[in-house]
């Protein structure tokens, strides 16, 4: 029996990061599957080095606004299909959706809306969570197991967040925002850290503005979610708290691969 090693990350910013070390990070970690969010870039302002990683093949989604939002999944086993949207004209041209057809698992690497900017923001992200649980339910209802990684913009509980009570009336822990992702999870989903690790100060994301990865006030707006048939095959899911180069860090799972 093998396993798969699957990270995510949102790197704001692929040229950026590249400038940081993010190279020689991706090859001392040599996951199976990268997928990474908030690229920045279209794929021909993709660095050199980046386009072609050796072992990786490299699908890019990007927006059709310049330097913004923008995903891409990096990854040695070959998938059966890619599909780069919800089929939604709106979502799909702001570059925030990867779907790899695995065969025993379909890996959505999504980056999710942020909804500070203005109401309608707020109710675009919204919008987007329901029409992902929409899409994400249809391919679990004919049978397929479901992985969605990435940037959620949401944290779930107080548990996951440094200050609940000064955020609550703050987009990314707002009442309808955390109502939607209990809604998420009682369509048979499972949040995978949480099964592994119930403890506080479990961040993955810290503002720039105030040194608060220094004192360790974050959020966890970054997660791993899987359908809970398929929750036996994950072994671990951790959040790689120590890399740099981002406002978050990357997250992780190892799912086991039965012959």
């Amino acid at each position: 029996m093998g396993k798969i090693r699957i990270l995510s990350w949102n790197v704001n910013g692929i040229r950026a990061v590249h400038k940081k070390g993010f190279l020689e990070w991706f090859n001392n970690e040599k996951p199976d599957i990268l997928c990474i969010q908030e690229t920045k870039a279209t794929r021909k302002q993709f660095p050199n080095d980046l386009k072609s990683v050796d072992g990786y093949k490299l699908y890019i989604s990007e927006a059709s606004k310049k330097g913004y939002s923008g995903t891409a999944t990096y990854t040695r086993i070959e998938p059966l299909n890619v599909d780069y949207g919800f089929g939604v004209e709106k979502f799909d041209l702001e570059g925030r959706i990867i779907i790899t057809d695995y065969g025993e698992f379909i890996l959505f690497n999504i980056y999710f809306p942020n909804g500070k900017m203005s109401p309608e923001r707020l109710q675009y992200k919204m919008d987007f969570y329901d029409t992902f649980l929409e899409y994400a339910d249809k391919l679990k209802e004919k049978g397929n197991n479901i992985v969605v990684c990435g940037d959620v913009n949401t944290a779930h509980k107080e548990i996951d967040l440094a200050h609940p009570k000064e955020n609550s009336k703050i987009s990314g822990f707002l009442p309808v925002e955390r109502a939607w992702m209990d809604k998420f999870f009682n369509h048979g989903y499972i949040d995978t850290f949480r099964e592994f690790n119930k403890e506080p100060e479990q961040y993955t994301w810290w503002s720039y503005r105030t040194r608060a990865r220094d004192r360790n006030v974050g959020w966890r707006l970054d997660y791993f979610f899987v359908n809970k048939e398929f929750m036996d095959r994950i072994e671990s899911s951790y959040i790689l708290h120590d890399v740099m180069g981002s406002d978050h860090c990357p997250v992780g799972i190892e799912i086991r691969i039965e012959d």
